[in-house]
């Protein structure tokens, strides 16, 4: 991980170009060195020689000349050789050595050159060392010629061995190498120290860039230097503070749109081009788990979505035009409309928008059944009155008692339209929730024992046996509106009554605790089949025509008695089997602050 870091990389670089430098450098200066030291020794020897051969030729006192020579030769060892025989010898005198001294000066024909043709010679040759003779060292030797007309001609030759010359070669060498070694340990030490002050900040930016990409968007890059790094710093504060800014109003966009799809009455569901959802809002979920359940209870493989949304969108993405449908799923009615979503140049999905048109559906088909209820219920009181008059108008009522019978029944049919009327028209503002109270202290017990005694002339009449059953011992009252409670007891008595077969029974019950009274109304009579319980409340419902037999009602009287009953705080419910018979419950607050 070292060598992958700009630390180490830096430091690398700068380590081998510096060593490549010095390398360089030092094999150049091995090379000049060494080369100098070797030329500087051959002119050296080549001048001695030269000032040797002078002070022999021209002092006269040869011990002299000799000691002279010796000292200008040192550490050189000096070889003086005329007429071809060896003259003189500095280092060792000795017979043995002068031999070996002469020969190798006689037998090597470049050195013979110095006497024979009074050049300057310079050579390299192999010499028995002095001290060692059975060891040959490298030797190099100068050779001068030497004019003596006393003596005849001859040569200086200087001599030393090539060991001792490169000598301060090699101890130059260890320095330049002690030099660069030292040269690499401070380059190298110097270079980790600047890569890694170079490097900090950069350190310290990649801490806080990692930072940023956990989220922790306050994390401040600290500023160190005021060149390039400091500059890219206070970049990355600046971009952390702008990332922050842009994505708290990204989620505050966000949040925002999150609130407007759960708070939409209309379901949305967002599509990705290959059909899969990606964003949808509660109604829509409503919607899906409604698909779901329907194709579980149907023991049906569940899809994610209706094959007619499929459908839907894969027309959509085709067309790339807006298209709607009509979905029906567990008695809903769901409209979908989808519109395609665009990225640029191509479509990226789509999005749905879904409403539930169930309640719409629903009061419109209550609205066409109003209306055809209605026309029926007025159709028939109109038909009789246009009849009847036409007879009174044609004169076919000869009698007075035929005329008197037939505008009896035009005033009987003119007060059934006017009740009807009336109806419709209470039932309007009841559903409206304009109904008015009239509430007071009633008097209960007595209160129903009133409206009993009214039904009991007409359940005699039809054999039906009317009782009223008090649970409660002593009187109580309650805060209602009487008429109201009146009107829907005695739709409640009629309805039992007219639906009662002869022999039956029909039973008011009544109790109360302290603060609610209950109100029962049971008969005897055919009951109502279970599939119409539900909408027994609803205006001009009729279970069937037996119901509607002998004096036939409106379809109103339940639904203006549920109104009643809950504009007191109050409900109303039915039970019900064929051949059983019937009973309304009733459950009201004692008392009603309503006026």
């Amino acid at each position: 991980m070292f060598w992958r870091s700009v630390v180490g990389k830096l430091w690398f670089t700068i380590l081998l170009l510096v060593s490549f430098v010095l390398f360089v450098l030092t094999v150049l200066l091995l090379q000049f060195f060494e080369n100098y030291h070797v030329v500087e020794a051959e002119k050296r020897l080549t001048k001695t020689a030269a000032k040797i051969s002078a002070i022999v030729q021209e002092t006269d006192d040869e011990k002299l000349g000799l000691s002279i020579a010796r000292e200008l030769a040192d550490p050189a060892s000096i070889a003086i050789v005329q007429d071809n025989e060896l003259y003189w010898h500095s280092t060792h005198p000795d017979q043995e050595n002068q031999e070996t001294v002469s020969n190798l000066i006689s037998e090597n024909q470049k050195l013979k050159k110095v006497i024979q043709e009074g050049k300057v010679v310079q050579e390299k040759m192999y010499m028995n060392n002095v001290m060692n003779k059975e060891e040959e060292s490298l030797m190099f030797i100068v050779g001068v010629p030497l004019i003596d007309n006393k003596k005849g001609n001859g040569g200086v030759y200087l001599y030393q061995s090539l060991s001792e010359i490169e000598e301060p070669a090699r101890y130059t060498t260890k320095f330049i190498l002690l030099a660069a070694g030292i040269a690499i340990v401070l380059t190298t030490i110097f270079a980790f120290f600047l890569s890694t002050r170079i490097t900090a900040p950069l350190r310290k930016m990649k801490q806080a860039a990692f930072e940023v990409t956990k989220g922790n968007f306050d994390t401040k890059v600290p500023i160190l230097t005021h060149d390039e790094i400091g500059e890219l710093a206070i970049a990355l504060n600046q971009m952390g503070r702008q990332l922050k800014f842009n994505l708290n109003a990204l989620n505050q966009e966000k949040e925002q749109l999150a609130s407007i799809l759960s708070s939409m009455a209309d379901g949305v569901i967002t599509f990705s081009r290959d059909g899969s959802i990606l964003i949808t809002n509660p109604p829509a979920e409503h919607f899906l788990q409604a698909w779901y359940y329907e194709q579980d209870v149907n023991n049906q493989q569940v899809p994610e979505l209706p094959l007619k949304v499929v459908r839907l969108f894969e027309n959509v993405v085709e067309s790339e035009t807006e298209q709607s449908a009509e979905l029906t799923i567990q008695g809903k009615t769901w409209v979908i409309l989808m519109s395609p979503l665009y990225n640029q140049t191509r479509i990226r999905g789509a999005v749905a928008v879904l409403r539930d048109m169930s309640e719409e559906r629903k009061l419109d088909k209550l609205r066409k059944d109003f209306i055809a209820n209605v026309s029926h219920e007025l159709r028939t009181p109109i038909s009789m009155l246009q009849g009847y008059s036409e007879a009174i108008v044609d004169d076919i009522a000869s009698t007075d008692e035929e005329k008197k019978e037939i505008a009896q029944v035009i005033y009987d049919e003119s007060l059934r339209m006017g009740r009807l009327v009336n109806e419709l028209l209470d039932l309007a503002r009841m559903e409206a929730g304009h109904v008015q109270l009239h509430v007071e202290q009633v008097f209960m017990i007595e209160f129903v024992e009133r409206i009993v005694r009214k039904f009991q002339g007409l359940a005699k009449d039809k054999d039906i046996n009317l009782m009223f059953e008090c649970e409660v011992v002593d009187e109580f009252c309650a805060t209602i509106d009487s008429d109201r409670i009146e009107q829907v007891l005695t739709n409640l008595l009629d309805n039992a009554i007219r639906h009662t077969d002869k022999g039956g029974n029909v039973t008011l019950r009544m109790n109360s605790n302290q603060t609610e009274m209950h109100l029962s109304v049971e008969d005897t009579g055919a009951g109502i089949p279970q599939e119409d319980l539900p909408f027994v409340f609803e205006r001009f419902y009729k279970a069937d025509k037996a119901r509607t037999r002998g004096k036939a009602g409106t379809g109103l009287g339940l639904a203006i008695a549920k109104n009643i009953v809950e504009a007191h705080h109050g409900i109303i419910v039915v039970h019900s089997q064929i051949g059983k018979g019937t009973t309304f419950f009733i459950k009201l607050p004692k008392n009603n602050n309503q006026e």
